[in-house]
């Protein structure tokens, strides 16, 4: 099967090269080995100070969360506040000005290539089939593409992706593009994910589904998973807890973390459309939007 269009070989591989750094930069495949033993948390966040420029501006102070295995938690806040920058120091892509990040209680604090990290766009490349796509962090880290093929077949129709193998990106529907991005990020390797709004260009319908099977394919797979969102709907119809970040850092008012909410799950076989309607929802929803 071809892997990529008839079209010029060095635009191409610079292609390949930008996006694949966006997506994968420094993230390596590892076993999902969890160092110290596997016992506590899977990723932990104490006392960060992050700015945007080496410390002239304070984004976020004193930013102290926790994620355990195999749960998906939601970090929830206004644009602008500094979500995204607390993911790049949760992976390692950006050195906080205090503070320390543990994995498995392990110090990673500035170090790349320990979790996965997903993008709010799904980066496809659009010169490669869906499987040579999904297969990128595979390759980058000098696997070879026949290996990495065999690797990444058997997933397709556990992701809900059979029968895409051999298409190009832009013949997918948005879903569908979003469960290849999923697979990617899966192949990274570890048992950690971070996901920064990867919903937010679906349709309401498409996200509404595509929520409910990341949560069932994450508990499935035993994948640690924190979703930084500004939908508060979104947050509680996902997540177990909750974390409220608050402040103006464009204003001079550094975020923090003000608030830990547990999230009542819903009974087994309710549906997410359901359980939108029970008070246990609407009375979390009220607090969340009470302390953004």
């Amino acid at each position: 099967m071809p892997g990529e269009r008839a079209t010029d070989a060095e635009s191409a591989d610079v292609a390949t090269a930008a996006v694949a750094m966006a997506v994968t930069e420094a993230t390596a495949p590892t076993s999902r080995s969890r160092p110290g033993g596997g016992e506590g948390l899977a990723l932990e966040a104490r006392g960060l100070t992050l700015s945007w420029d080496g410390g002239a501006h304070v984004v976020a102070e004193d930013v102290s969360l926790a994620l355990r295995p195999g749960e998906v938690a939601c970090l929830v806040g206004k644009s602008g506040c500094g979500k995204t920058t607390i993911l790049h120091a949760l992976s390692g892509l950006a050195r906080p000005l205090a503070g320390k990040v543990l994995l498995h209680g392990e110090d990673v604090t500035g170090v790349p290539g320990r979790v996965s990290y997903m993008l709010q766009k799904d980066l496809l490349l659009p010169n490669r089939r869906i499987l040579d796509n999904v297969c990128l962090p595979l390759t980058i880290a000098g696997t070879p593409r026949a290996e990495a093929r065999e690797r990444a077949l058997p997933l397709f129709e556990r992701f809900g992706l059979a029968g895409t193998e051999g298409l190009w990106p832009s013949e997918l529907s948005g879903g569908m593009r979003q469960r290849a991005a999923f697979l990617r990020t899966y192949l990274m390797g570890n048992d950690v994910a971070l996901l920064d709004e990867p919903f937010s260009a679906l349709d309401a319908l498409t996200r509404v589904d595509l929520r409910s099977w990341y949560c069932d394919m994450a508990t499935e797979l035993g994948i640690a998973s924190l979703v930084i969102t500004h939908d508060v709907d979104e947050a509680v119809t996902m997540a177990s807890r909750v974390y409220v970040l608050r402040g103006d850092p464009r204003s001079g008012v550094p975020s923090r973390v003000v608030a830990e909410l547990a999230v009542p799950r819903p009974a087994s076989g309710t549906s997410a459309a359901e359980f939108a309607l029970t008070r246990d929802f609407l009375d979390c929803k009220r607090e969340l939007l009470s302390l953004i």
